[in-house]
């Protein structure tokens, strides 16, 4: 349910409600959490959003930001690895680090042993992109968590980790996308 301007988005009970009324087999405690999970992750891409907005990097940028720096030191991946990895077409790609290279985040360069091959490189700039908006995240995962105490955290964390495990293993290759989105 998008909010419209203007039109306050239903609480997640009227939702419900309104779901039970057009489909008696719903489950509402089945519903309410699984509602709840899609309204927090799209409230949160929200703010991330702006977080990297503010940084003058795009989501886009960012996921290959964080993709090099979980590669590890020297940060440096294939585009097709890359690809693979954030689920997109190699020509998708290419344009993201087109556009990467223009803004100086990555560079670009052949592999010394296998000319044909080329690599792409988290610059300084890159990298300092990637901490800053780090920051930035853990300023505001703090505050969103702020009012569970440390077993909650670690009992949260416990229940999400067991969902997504059930939906990777359902749903293998649901990592990436259905679509490029830029």
């Amino acid at each position: 349910m998008a909010e419209t301007p203007g039109i306050p988005e239903p609480t997640l009970d009227e939702q419900i409600a309104a779901y039970q009324r057009e489909f008696q087999d719903l489950d509402p405690q089945v519903e309410k959490i699984v509602s709840a999970l899609s309204r927090l992750n799209r409230r949160m891409n929200v703010a991330y959003g702006r977080q990297t907005s503010a940084l003058g990097i795009s989501g886009a940028e960012w996921e290959v930001l964080k993709a090099l720096v979980l590669s590890g030191a020297p940060y440096r991946m294939g585009p097709s690895d890359l690809a693979k990895r954030l689920g997109l077409t190699p020509a998708a790609m290419t344009h993201r680090i087109d556009r990467m290279v223009g803004e100086g985040l990555v560079h670009r360069e052949r592999d010394e042993s296998n000319r044909v091959r080329v690599i792409v490189e988290l610059t300084d700039e890159g990298r300092e992109k990637w901490l800053e908006a780090m920051r930035l995240a853990t300023v505001f995962e703090e505050d969103l968590l702020q009012d569970l105490s440390p077993e909650e955290r670690t009992s949260l964390g416990d229940v999400l980790t067991r969902l997504l495990r059930r939906v990777e293993h359902a749903q293998p290759d649901a990592g990436g996308r259905l679509s490029d989105l830029d």
